[in-house]
């Protein structure tokens, strides 16, 4: 299988460190508010990558982080009057619970930055020994970028750009205007811990660095995240590891393409975020997975007015191919190989779940032949693609039950059902001419008509 390395900027062939095994590790959520959808795209892509991973044999050992101390939650503190700590923990049970809701599975391991505190102090100890950090006069300690040649490898910024969009703080405090931050030192009122250098906290970059090495040792194969990682988040998880390890810290670099709304960035300050919670209140877990994996897991994804809606309709219309054939063939237990080689054939190719996720229209689309026909290999087809979906987190429901919460999303309105009726009973009379007629008047609806022998069947154009 072949997996796309933003370090290399191209496909290479995946061969793990160790032969058999996976140690894998993605950024998770900084915990200053409950999930969005861009969290839960994000954890939907590693959650297929680590099972896609186990179906071609591999052991996954998969590590999640929360990040549970910084700027943001130490803000958010002070508005509510909660304790960061305690702020920090009330959002991870939120988020763990929003993400049971989405059915996205829990890592092998999660780790968060609080309960590393020893480590990354010990980390940024030698990282001083080897000549690559020094404390400064205000108890902040910096990792000297001017001491890792590579620096920018990832990225392809030289530091001469590298401060483009990044918030620098405490100039007077560094060697360079380059520096990052390893240790914070705390104002007043702020949660703290003791250090060398005084009472402070971890900086941002320094505690997945850390807690890749307290999980997997000094390299993984797989580390990921969405695309705003790469700079400065991922650049500076290079050059702390590598300046203290000496070795090669990850050997593919695998990034998510980033949420837009209506064509627009998704943020808060645009006042445009999609809490994972309230989408959740009104479409399936499914029809979020579906339209979410519709193109390349690097691509952006622009969720529209009509994404989730269409995704419902185009799962409910599946689920009732699926019924019906389940129905019609209560005993038939075989499958279909080929679809399931097809899948993995897609799946080889950097995890291109949207190549699969087309596949189902034409398998449908068979279904419903066969159905007319009564043809039994209808059930093995929708048994094939039960199993091989399930990898996605489709087709997973009993289909009278999802079609009795969510078709909804597909019902067809009482005036346009109404006509198609109109025109089913014209068809029985033999009036050719009134059927056109009210064929026309359902395509001005924005509805297709196709006749069968059970009837027909209303599509929306």
């Amino acid at each position: 299988m072949k997996i796309y390395n933003t370090l290399t900027r191209r496909k290479e062939e995946f061969v793990p460190l160790e032969a058999g095994k996976v140690k894998m590790y993605a950024c998770g959520i900084t915990v200053s508010g409950e999930a969005h959808i861009g969290h839960g795209f994000q954890a939907l892509i590693y959650d297929i990558f680590r099972k896609f991973l186990e179906k071609q044999g591999y052991a996954v050992t998969y590590a999640r982080n929360y990040t549970d101390v910084d700027d943001k939650i130490i803000a958010r503190s002070k508005e509510t009057g909660i304790p960061a700590d305690e702020y920090a923990k009330m959002m991870i049970a939120k988020i763990d619970e929003v993400m049971a809701r989405a059915e996205i599975d829990e890592p092998t391991l999660w780790l968060k930055a609080t309960e590393n505190i020893g480590n990354i102090i010990d980390f940024i100890e030698q990282l001083i020994e080897k000549g690559h950090a020094y404390p400064a006069e205000n108890g902040d300690v910096y990792f000297e970028v001017d001491t890792c040649p590579a620096y920018g490898q990832l990225s392809g910024r030289s530091c001469e750009d590298a401060l483009d969009g990044v918030r620098v703080e405490n100039d007077e405090c560094k060697k360079s205007p380059y520096d990052f931050a390893l240790w914070k030192a705390a104002k007043a009122g702020e949660i703290f811990w003791d250090s060398p250098w005084g009472k402070g906290r971890p900086g941002w970059h320094i505690e997945c660095s850390v807690m890749n090495r307290v999980a997997f040792g000094d390299q993984i194969d797989i580390h990921g995240g969405g695309r705003d990682l790469i700079f400065p988040h991922h650049e500076n998880e290079i050059a702390q590891s590598e300046s203290l390890t000496g070795k090669r810290f990850a050997k593919y670099w695998t990034h998510n393409g980033l949420i837009k709304v209506n064509g627009q960035k998704m943020s808060k300050s645009l006042g445009n975020s999609l809490l994972l919670s309230d989408l959740l209140d009104e479409y399936s877990p499914e029809a979020l997975k579906f339209a979410l994996l519709s193109s390349s897991y690097r691509n952006d994804v622009n969720i529209t007015d009509t994404l989730f809606a269409d995704a419902e309709a185009h799962l409910g219309r599946f689920y009732a191919l699926i019924r019906k054939a389940e129905e019609a063939f209560p005993q038939e237990t075989g499958m279909e190989a080929e679809i399931a080689k097809k899948f993995d054939e897609a799946m080889s190719d950097d995890f291109n779940a949207a190549l699969a996720l087309s596949d189902l229209f034409g398998y449908f689309k068979e279904v419903a032949r066969l159905l007319a026909a009564g043809d039994s290999r209808a059930r093995r087809i929708t048994n094939q693609i039960r199993q091989t979906y399930s990898l996605l987190g489709l087709f997973k429901k009993d289909a009278g039950a999802y079609l009795a919460r969510y078709a909804k999303a597909d019902e067809i309105p009482a005036e346009v059902r109404a006509v198609a009726e109109a025109r089913k009973a014209a068809r029985a009379n033999k009036d050719w001419a009134k059927s056109d007629e009210l064929r026309e008047k359902l395509k001005e609806m924005g509805y297709a008509v196709k006749d069968g022998k059970d009837g027909y069947e209303l599509t929306k154009m």
